[in-house]
């Protein structure tokens, strides 16, 4: 008893400090097993530089570094915060929300709602972020150091269906707010609307807001949207993807005013190559003055994964990628010189041994954590998840709020995974999930008073699946050693050990969806009606598969 308060005050001083600096920094470079590397090693780099989940991604550069940003949706924390000495090795240092507002409506899951597209600008020596919530309006956050802390979320403009704000100040030290609109929401989209507003971003300024760009002007344009202005050769310009997520492309329009009239080129698609829609992100110069595009590719249940491309410029207009099939228009490239040379590999971590005192940055909840969820022993490398009471996931996991994931690394990958249910209550269920909007787990349960190994299955698509349990083993230990394997071809096969050494193969393989404007996300939970039960977690290994079985 003694321990458990222990490690509950652990828990609550943790959350409090991760609260308060919004950031919580790992080491550099690349973990052992490291299931995805884009830096080739000899000066060249491969696509994705990202293979995870940073849809949206918007960067700047300060000086020698980059930094980025994305969207993370009901993710807590959320707001991602990435460095990068060559936008190829990057790596996560934290988060600049510790917690969504309104506080309460995020206290259980909203998947596909909070946190959309964001902006990341540096201006007058601090860092900005713009970002969205379709359902309440546009946000700020500011920082002088971009690993915190971080400002409360102050509203900017209030309303439904504001999405992928972009600031904007002009050379005469004006500045200005662009956005784009959610049809779902606001009735109506395709549209780059720009409103102007204070230069230290407090408040925007009492003047009608101006529909710069209409796609319905430009044959062959729907879903115009993620505009980003910039002011360069006698050109104000517009990047904004075009023709939807999936499937969409790069466009840029360029005026000689900032509210038009416009002139618009598609910039980079598919062509020849198996990128499917690139496009939404930022274009950034590197110190030696070469320009560079990040964007991303939507690969459904892996989520939308980070490209960078190479941009160049011929009669005032940009291409980005390669020269493609049509003059003016590039394709993405798969490997290419690095932007910068002399840096070694790095990647976000993945893996965890839990002998942080903090939680690592890799770890979401899926909505506003409480404490008394978890609780962390750096001297015994555990991690400590309290089952915590739903209503709404009896039957349906994926509506817990405490769900600890974290974003899919790779197209294949392994986890492995040491849990033990300890004091567990009628009903209880805990262990290793795969949270998409199909979903699957394996785990322990307890039913009748024994311990049961089962896997769980919920599917097909709907709003709400119902949840299907086949018992593995009965009784089981309290203590197993779980893993997944997630395939080329996105199918997840479980695998358990008794003995913490031989794995036998757990259930059929099932099909890995995406989860709702997000791609799958792996992680733990513990549920239960009752409190005083928990599940210990004594490591969490994500790597690069090896042998099997799986």
């Amino acid at each position: 008893m003694r321990k458990t308060l222990s490690l509950l005050r652990r828990a609550l001083q943790g959350l409090l400090v991760a609260t308060a600096i919004g950031t919580v920094v790992q080491a550099q470079g690349l973990q052992p097993g490291a299931p995805w590397v884009a830096d080739l090693g000899d000066g060249r780099y491969r696509n994705p530089v990202l293979h995870t989940d940073y849809s949206d991604p918007d960067v700047v550069r300060v000086g020698a570094r980059f930094y980025m940003t994305a969207s993370s949706f009901t993710n807590v924390p959320g707001l991602p915060l990435l460095e990068s000495p060559d936008l190829v090795n990057w790596t996560l240092v934290g988060h600049a929300l510790p917690e969504l507002v309104p506080r309460e409506t995020f206290s259980k899951p909203q998947y596909g709602k909070g946190v959309w597209a964001p902006a990341i600008r540096h201006h007058n020596g601090k860092f900005f972020i713009f970002y969205p919530d379709p359902d309440f309006g546009i946000y700020v956050v500011e920082a002088e150091n971009f690993r915190g802390p971080w400002s409360t979320p102050r509203l900017l403009i209030a309303g439904k269906g504001l999405i992928d704000p972009a600031p904007f100040w002009d050379d005469d030290g004006k500045a200005y707010l662009a956005y784009a609109w959610a049809f779902s929401r606001a009735g109506k989209n395709n549209l780059v609307t720009l409103q102007r507003m204070e230069p230290n971003a407090a408040r925007m300024l009492d003047e009608p807001a101006v529909d710069i760009i209409n796609g319905a002007n430009f044959p062959g344009y729907h879903t115009v949207e993620g505009p980003k202005l910039y002011k360069a050769h006698g050109y104000y310009y517009v990047f904004a993807p075009a023709g939807g997520v999936e499937m969409g492309w790069q466009a840029v329009f360029r005026s000689r005013s900032l509210t038009g009239p416009y002139e618009v080129r598609n910039v980079m698609d598919q062509g020849d190559t198996p990128v499917n829609g690139p496009h939404q992100g930022a274009w950034v110069s590197a110190p030696d003055g070469k320009d560079w595009f990040v964007h991303f590719q939507d690969k459904g249940p892996y989520g939308r994964v980070v490209h960078l491309q190479p941009m160049t410029w011929k009669d005032g207009w940009p291409l980005i990628g390669q020269p493609g099939r049509r003059a003016g228009t590039g394709e993405p490239v798969m490997t290419f010189k690095k932007p910068v040379q002399g840096h070694g590999a790095a990647a976000p971590a993945h893996s965890d041994d839990f002998k942080s005192p903090t939680l690592a940055p890799q770890w979401t909840w899926s909505a506003n954590p409480q404490p008394g969820w978890y609780a962390l022993d750096p001297k015994a490398g555990q991690l400590r998840l309290f089952t915590v009471a739903s209503p709404e996931a009896d039957g349906f996991v994926r509506a817990s709020p405490a769900i600890l994931a974290q974003r899919a690394p790779a197209s294949r990958f392994l986890v492995t995974t040491r849990l033990r249910l300890d004091n567990p209550n009628e009903g209880d269920r805990a262990g290793l999930i795969v949270n998409a909007i199909q979903y699957t787990w394996l785990g322990l349960r307890r039913r009748a008073g024994v311990n049961e190994l089962v896997q769980a299955v919920c599917g097909p698509f709907g709003p709400r699946c119902q949840e299907q349990a086949t018992v593995v083993l009965s009784p089981a230990p309290q203590e197993l050693t779980l893993r997944l394997y997630i395939n080329e071809g996105a199918f997840v096969n479980f695998a358990y050990s008794v003995d913490h050494k031989t794995f036998i193969k757990a259930g059929p393989a099932f099909p890995v969806t995406r989860g709702g404007w997000v791609g799958a996300q792996v992680g733990l939970f513990a549920v239960g009606d009752k409190p005083g039960s928990w599940l210990d977690v004594q490591s969490f290994e994500l790597t690069a598969p090896g042998a099997g079985p799986y």
